[in-house]
């Protein structure tokens, strides 16, 4: 095998390396609102997990662009809130337009075919397209920084205070997702995303 020591590795190397074998990741489609004008900014994330499920939290980390703020990041902190979407099949092309480095005041929304629709407890609109989302609350902000003293990135902890999901993916009885019908699309390197592929099931110990 080859051992490679991070710090041998340039930043770029290090997201080559970790993007290339942390493979399939989630795409967080996020929406917040700006502090400054009220509009919408909308992006991709795929350094997105769960945390826990009590309390339910979930995390996004953002990378910064020398050493500045994505808006994301800024008006989550800011407001202390934002939604959280799952990227689906039907979705990921509208997704990937939001992508494009746009101005603070500038929503990203403009350049897709995509709709807001209002929250219910927290003020941040979601995507009225997305199968499911998540309304979050920021329960933390943390920072990272680089080589030297800049800061990074920024990562997002958020509490999910209210769960949107389509009636045809949910079975509210047994509270189960029928996940092959939620069509997530996952990130792998470079300009390449997947989608779900064979299901197979391996019991657990008992």
């Amino acid at each position: 095998m080859i051992s490679i020591r991070p710090e041998q590795l340039s930043s770029k190397e290090n997201y080559k390396l970790l993007t290339g074998t942390i493979i399939p990741r989630p795409i967080a489609f996020v929406t917040t609102l700006s502090t400054v004008n009220n509009s919408i900014n909308a992006a991709p994330f795929s350094y997105f997990t769960i945390i826990s499920s009590n309390p339910p939290l979930l995390s996004i980390s953002v990378q910064r662009a020398n050493g500045i703020m994505k808006d994301t990041a800024r008006n989550a902190v800011e407001r202390r809130e934002f939604v959280v979407h799952i990227s689906t099949e039907h979705m990921i092309e509208e997704i990937n337009k939001t992508a494009a480095p746009l101005n603070p005041d500038e929503s990203e929304l403009a350049l897709t075919q995509l709709h807001t629709i209002d929250s219910i407890h927290i003020s941040v609109p979601g995507i009225k397209e997305a199968p499911i989302r998540f309304e979050c609350i920021l329960e933390k902000h943390l920072t990272f920084n680089g080589g030297d003293s800049t800061i990074t990135t920024d990562l997002l902890i958020g509490r999910i205070v209210c769960y949107h999901i389509a009636d045809d993916l949910y079975d509210q009885e047994k509270g189960y997702v029928f996940t092959d019908k939620v069509k997530p699309v996952s990130r792998l390197a470079g300009d390449t995303y997947a989608k779900l592929g064979e299901l197979f099931s391996i019991q657990r110990p008992t």
